[in-house]
Protein backbone atom coordinates (compact mmCIF):
# COMPACT_ATOMS: atom_id res chain seq x y z
CA UNK A 1 0.00 0.00 0.00
CA UNK A 2 1.29 3.41 -0.92
CA UNK A 3 0.85 6.46 1.31
CA UNK A 4 1.94 9.87 0.08
CA UNK A 5 2.80 12.22 2.96
CA UNK A 6 1.76 15.72 1.96
CA UNK A 7 2.50 17.50 5.24
CA UNK A 8 4.33 16.31 8.33
CA UNK A 9 4.99 18.19 11.54
CA UNK A 10 5.16 17.23 15.20
CA UNK A 11 1.42 17.51 15.80
CA UNK A 12 -0.01 17.29 12.28
CA UNK A 13 0.05 14.86 9.38
CA UNK A 14 -1.68 15.11 6.04
CA UNK A 15 -1.47 11.94 3.96
CA UNK A 16 -2.92 10.76 0.67
CA UNK A 17 -4.04 7.10 0.55
CA UNK A 18 -4.58 4.71 -2.33
CA UNK A 19 -8.06 3.75 -1.14
CA UNK A 20 -10.85 5.10 0.99
CA UNK A 21 -11.22 2.01 3.18
CA UNK A 22 -7.86 2.42 4.86
CA UNK A 23 -8.36 6.15 5.38
CA UNK A 24 -11.71 5.47 7.05
CA UNK A 25 -10.38 2.69 9.30
CA UNK A 26 -7.52 4.91 10.45
CA UNK A 27 -9.90 7.81 11.04
CA UNK A 28 -12.11 5.68 13.28
CA UNK A 29 -9.20 4.36 15.34
CA UNK A 30 -7.48 7.75 15.54
CA UNK A 31 -10.65 9.36 16.89
CA UNK A 32 -10.61 6.87 19.79
CA UNK A 33 -7.30 8.39 20.96
CA UNK A 34 -7.79 11.20 23.51
CA UNK A 35 -4.67 13.02 22.26
CA UNK A 36 -6.14 13.35 18.77
CA UNK A 37 -7.89 16.69 18.37
CA UNK A 38 -8.90 16.17 14.74
CA UNK A 39 -8.90 13.22 12.35
CA UNK A 40 -10.88 13.25 9.13
CA UNK A 41 -10.47 12.46 5.47
CA UNK A 42 -11.62 14.34 2.43
CA UNK A 43 -11.81 13.53 -1.23
CA UNK A 44 -12.20 16.42 -3.65
CA UNK A 45 -13.80 14.20 -6.28
CA UNK A 46 -14.70 10.49 -6.49
CA UNK A 47 -11.87 10.00 -8.99
CA UNK A 48 -9.32 11.53 -6.58
CA UNK A 49 -7.51 9.78 -3.74
CA UNK A 50 -8.65 10.43 -0.15
CA UNK A 51 -6.53 12.68 2.04
CA UNK A 52 -6.44 12.12 5.80
CA UNK A 53 -5.74 15.06 8.08
CA UNK A 54 -4.62 14.36 11.64
CA UNK A 55 -3.97 16.85 14.43
CA UNK A 56 -2.84 15.94 17.94
CA UNK A 57 -2.08 17.55 21.25
CA UNK A 58 0.17 15.95 23.86
CA UNK A 59 1.36 13.18 21.54
CA UNK A 60 3.16 13.37 18.24
CA UNK A 61 1.05 12.71 15.17
CA UNK A 62 3.44 9.95 14.15
CA UNK A 63 2.96 8.18 17.50
CA UNK A 64 -0.84 8.50 17.18
CA UNK A 65 -0.72 6.83 13.76
CA UNK A 66 1.57 4.08 15.08
CA UNK A 67 -0.81 3.44 17.98
CA UNK A 68 -3.83 3.34 15.66
CA UNK A 69 -2.12 0.89 13.29
CA UNK A 70 -1.20 -1.35 16.24
CA UNK A 71 -4.81 -1.29 17.46
CA UNK A 72 -6.14 -2.16 13.99
CA UNK A 73 -3.62 -5.00 13.69
CA UNK A 74 -4.54 -6.33 17.13
CA UNK A 75 -8.26 -6.30 16.30
CA UNK A 76 -7.68 -8.00 12.94
CA UNK A 77 -5.53 -10.68 14.57
CA UNK A 78 -8.28 -11.29 17.13
CA UNK A 79 -10.89 -11.54 14.38
CA UNK A 80 -8.73 -14.02 12.49
CA UNK A 81 -8.21 -16.09 15.64
CA UNK A 82 -11.95 -16.12 16.35
CA UNK A 83 -12.68 -17.11 12.75
CA UNK A 84 -10.26 -20.05 12.95
CA UNK A 85 -12.03 -21.27 16.10
CA UNK A 86 -15.38 -21.44 14.28
CA UNK A 87 -16.53 -24.86 13.20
Amino acid sequence: MKVNLLKVSKEEIEAEFENLTLAEILRVYLNKDSSVTFAAWRRDHPTKKPILLLKTKGKTAKKAVEDAVKAVTKDLDKAEEDFKKMK
